[in-house]
């Protein structure tokens, strides 16, 4: 086994990793929020001073002397507001889940290989969405008529899938939002008009707060995960031991569970080092853990791949398009993924690999 890979751990080394901005901004919208006025209190709880309530709706211009000050103070900002119709629409995810809602649109997080890079619009502010009750309760209208796990016989009995961390991770939010315990209550208590699961992936370890929820088995929590040669382009998040700790103290709340190891990279001495992964989720997971496994590889689109070295000039991340295929996406956009032998081995050994060491768990998709 290599040294470098994560070793697990059942119960935390330290305190939780816990994102607290700097810089808060508040439109009038989401101040005539309950929930609006639930996320103040807990800025305050949180120490944060620097609170803009504002007049309007409108977010004032955030530019700083250059594209690098921009960005640093763009990331430790929040913006609280209200979604617009377009926004709350559920909207489909495959392969993850049948549809994606937004909690919140932005992450705290440092990842160099940010793929939500090249999809958002303008600095990278977080925004959390003060009228959570109004997105929540347009959920019920999409239920039973998804196409990723609705009505299929590989996935059906997961009923309508919900994912809330498309464009985010809300655990990283949660300390001062409170928007992701909301969110699982409503799944665990809501009667719904068919069988419905929450689905979210993250990279943080504060879970305590959702230990003791009413979620009745309905949300299915993933450890985003990976081994060192790739997490060390994962700044400011927990680290993959830590994830895993909170991930096992998840399942033996009874929450499914589930594993997204992305992105995929072919790192030195690459299957050792995955092989680590798998042992160290194996042995933090308890044995009848209600497990998945996702597969998701590295990939760039000739935007992200702009914005992120704007926004890391000095990345070692391989970012080099003449190695890569050129893949067209539904409606033209071109991803630069791995060529076809590298992604067969790494797909070849990976399956054979979760089914060996984690024999329980479903693998539910490559990507």
């Amino acid at each position: 086994m290599a040294s470098s890979a994560p070793t697990s751990r059942s119960t935390p080394t330290r305190g939780p990793v816990l994102w607290t901005p700097r810089h808060v901004l508040v439109t009038a919208s989401a101040q005539a929020e309950p929930h609006g006025r639930a996320i103040l209190d807990r800025l305050a709880a949180a120490g944060v001073q620097d609170v803009r309530l504002l007049s309007g709706d409108r977010l004032p211009p955030l530019k700083g002397a250059d594209e690098r000050e921009t960005y640093a103070r763009a990331k430790r900002t929040l913006a609280v507001v209200t979604s617009a119709v377009s926004k709350r629409r559920p909207t489909p995810i495959p392969p993850s889940a049948d549809f994606s809602f937004p909690l919140a649109e932005g992450c705290p997080g440092h990842c160099q290989y940010c793929y939500l890079a090249g999809s958002l619009t303008g600095p990278p502010i977080t925004r959390v969405y003060a009228d959570l009750p109004r997105i929540l309760a347009g959920l019920d209208e999409v239920v039973g008529t998804g196409s990723v796990t609705s009505g299929t016989e590989a996935r059906g009995h997961e009923g309508t899938t919900f994912e809330a961390s498309c464009y985010t991770d809300p655990l990283a939010l949660e300390h001062v939002t409170g928007s992701l315990a909301a969110t699982v209550s409503h799944f665990g208590t809501h009667s719904w008009p068919g069988p419905v699961q929450l689905r979210l992936t993250t990279k943080y370890d504060d879970v305590e707060g959702l230990l003791a929820l009413p979620h009745h088995g309905r949300t299915r929590v993933r450890a985003s995960v990976n081994v060192a040669g790739v997490e060390r382009f994962e700044g400011g998040t927990a680290r993959v031991r830590e994830r895993l700790g909170a991930l096992g103290r998840l399942a033996r709340a009874g929450y499914p569970v589930g594993l997204t190891i992305a992105p995929i990279m072919p790192v030195e001495d690459w299957r050792t080092a995955y092989a680590g992964l798998l042992d160290a989720a194996a042995t933090a997971l308890p044995a009848d853990a209600d497990l998945t496994v996702e597969c998701i590889t590295h990939r760039f689109t000739p935007k992200s791949k702009d914005v992120q070295l704007s926004w890391y000039p000095a990345t070692k991340l391989d970012l080099d398009e003449s190695t890569r295929s050129r893949k067209h996406g539904k409606f033209g956009a071109v991803k630069h993924v791995y060529d076809r032998d590298t992604m067969r081995a790494l797909r070849s050994w990976f399956e054979t690999a979760i089914a060996d060491r984690l024999p329980a768990a479903r693998y539910l998709y490559w990507t």
